[in-house]
């Protein structure tokens, strides 16, 4: 591998690292907390189950829209 190849890797990984999914992992655990007061405070047992499968929905959005910022740096060092 070339010094340059190194140095572009290093770079994709620094980005990555500083636009990390804090908001959204903060998001999907207060969806988790809202699911368990339905549930169990207020009773409301189908209303917490849907708020439950909020933060799968939430992850998975996030994972997707960071492979697609991946693609695109990937795409740009390739060029």
């Amino acid at each position: 591998m070339s010094v340059q190849t190194d140095e572009k890797a290093d770079a994709l990984a620094q980005e990555l690292d500083e636009t990390g999914l804090g908001p959204v992992v903060m998001a999907s655990i207060g969806s988790v907390a809202l699911a368990l007061y339905y549930y169990y405070v207020r009773g409301e047992k189908q209303r917490g189950q849907f708020v439950g499968l909020w933060p799968a929905t939430i992850l998975g959005l996030a994972i997707y829209f960071e492979l697609n910022s991946i693609k695109s740096l990937l795409e740009q060092m390739a060029d």
